[in-house]
């Protein structure tokens, strides 16, 4: 999500006027900033790029190849892959080549507006991805009798269609309600429309939404697992010895006393079962793939929210770091995903055994 953050909350902060781009006006300032350093800071962004596009079309490749990943919860991870490999194939190499520009757009008010209705569909695609994910993750925890095969089929697709409307319907809104301008001719300028009620809109619905949802679906899992800890081990049975079992008669009679002998049954096991097992991977894996997506986005939608109601000029080497810091998440979502996933692992290595 391409957006320069011109923020100003301290009163004696002058506006920047003259070159916004953050590079120096003049020629000289320009050859300046053609370092050893930004020479491999741009190297690094390139060899990102190339490698969230392959390591998501592998993702994807390996979906459609291997007929078992046909099925859920593998169609909710081909669509973060889907958009995760839009972001690398149509975001991320203009954004680098607005990098090179000195933060300056030069291709014109048509390639702009593609450029940035893509960048926010497909980055609020990804997040809404992640939280559908996160959701069929909780479902399946939590409610594994319920959510049956057929159930969490029709949900994952509900999910995958209302994450691309939504995602899409953010995206278009400046270009079909007018909501804003996205380019500056005078300026050079190509950003995300910065009127403040769409701003607030788009941060909630691509970002702060999906956020308090991930969550709260976290913090359900941990408080769903650590019950079944508590009650595993409040459900235990001792054995019984033989002095456990005692009935005596009446003080009349002679005392009888029946005892119980060897009766030694327990139903504990030692290790945790293959569904506890299975279902502790996944909420690690999730956890996980939460916290990298916080990680990698909440330092851009923070600015970009307070970006309306102040004008302090960021300076431009932290736009972009917080911009690629969340590119970067698309590149994080794969590796994630397949590292807790053995199937993913053993079908990329038949898939690179068979082309040899």
């Amino acid at each position: 999500m391409e957006s320069p953050l011109n923020l100003s909350c301290s009163a004696d902060t002058t506006p920047d006027t003259g070159n916004r781009s953050g590079s120096s006006a003049g020629p000289e300032g320009g050859q300046a900033h053609l370092s050893v350093f930004s020479v491999l800071v741009l190297t690094l962004l390139a060899m990102l790029v190339v490698a969230t596009f392959l390591w998501n079309g592998l993702v994807l490749a390996t979906i459609l190849r291997v007929r078992s990943f046909h099925r859920v919860p593998h169609n909710l991870m081909a669509s973060m892959a889907i958009s995760d490999v839009m972001v690398a194939a149509l975001v991320m190499p203009l954004s680098l080549v607005h990098e090179l520009s000195g933060r300056r757009w030069r291709l014109g008010r048509s390639l702009c507006q593609v450029w940035i209705s893509f960048d926010v569909l497909c980055c609020t695609a990804s997040i809404w991805n992640v939280t559908a994910i996160a959701l069929d993750r909780y479902w399946s925890i939590t409610r594994h009798l319920e959510y049956t095969l057929r159930t969490r089929r029709r949900i994952s697709n509900i999910m995958i269609a209302l994450t691309w409307a939504l995602s899409a319907f953010i995206s278009l809104a400046p270009l079909l309600f007018g909501w804003g301008e996205t380019y500056s001719e005078d300026s050079e300028e190509c950003q995300v429309s910065h009127e403040p009620s769409y701003t607030i809109f788009s941060t909630f619905g691509a970002f702060y939404l999906p956020l308090c949802v991930v969550l709260f679906v976290y913090w359900k899992i941990y408080k769903a697992a650590k019950f079944r800890i508590g009650s595993r081990k409040s459900n235990s049975i001792t054995p019984i010895t033989p002095e456990a079992l005692e009935v005596k008669e009446a003080a009349q009679q002679p005392q009888m006393v029946f005892t119980v002998r060897h009766a030694t049954v327990t139903f504990q096991t030692d290790g945790d079962t293959w569904r506890e097992q299975k279902e502790k991977k996944a909420a690690l894996m999730v956890g996980i793939l939460i916290g990298v997506f916080v990680l990698c986005w909440i330092p851009f939608f923070i600015t970009e929210l307070i970006s309306p109601l102040c004008s302090y000029n960021i300076p431009p080497v932290w736009k972009s770091i917080f911009l690629w810091l969340g590119y970067s998440n698309s590149f994080f979502n794969p590796l994630i995903y397949t590292a807790f996933n053995k199937n993913y692992n053993n079908a990329f290595r038949n898939l690179f055994f068979r082309q040899q």
